[in-house]
């Protein structure tokens, strides 16, 4: 009983947990990498679970405090998805910490980012312009204004999805 409880994880980590599933699941989504172009590369996918990791942010931070610990449990699951994804592809243990840093940067550099272009919505200019330089870098940005307005899609259905739901670790993003 006392081990039970020991190791059992606190719900908002099971609740992050889940949560982060379904982030990965939506940036997984074939639509995204079909319909909108996203590049299927570690790098494309990389800025597709960030951004969609983004978005689940910005709407568990309009939850206020009820959200805060789950929040940061969503964050660390993130973030040992990548330490495990850098080791699975060979990284050797010496040099996972410097690319962990590296990720660390530039998620908050995506962040900053993403804040910024959303402050001046409706302009999805900027919003266009950060999809072009991450998701797209390198790759055909056509469709840039596409994922742009299915960002702009996902965040109203974030918006309106009830408190309760995301606390209960689940959450419905809407069709891509």
């Amino acid at each position: 009983m006392l081990l039970d409880r020991l190791f059992r994880p606190r719900p908002a980590l099971a609740t992050g947990r889940a949560l982060y599933v379904q982030v990965v699941e939506q940036a997984r989504t074939p639509a995204l990498y079909e319909a909108l172009a996203c590049p299927d590369t570690i790098e494309g996918r990389f800025e597709l679970y960030t951004l969609h990791l983004m978005l689940l942010l910005e709407r568990l931070r309009a939850g206020g405090q009820a959200t805060g610990d789950i929040s940061q449990a969503v964050f660390d699951t993130y973030l040992k998805g990548l330490d495990d994804a850098l080791r699975e592809m060979g990284v050797g243990d010496l040099s996972v910490g410097k690319k962990m840093h590296r990720l660390g940067e530039a998620f908050y550099g995506r962040g900053k980012s993403y804040d910024a272009a959303v402050a001046v919505l409706p302009d999805v200019e900027p919003l266009t312009g950060l999809l072009t330089r991450t998701v797209y870098e390198g790759a055909d940005a056509a469709r840039a204004p596409a994922l742009a307005a299915y960002v702009l899609k996902i965040r109203d259905n974030l918006a309106a999805e009830p408190l309760q739901r995301l606390l209960a670790g689940e959450v419905r993003w809407g069709a891509a």
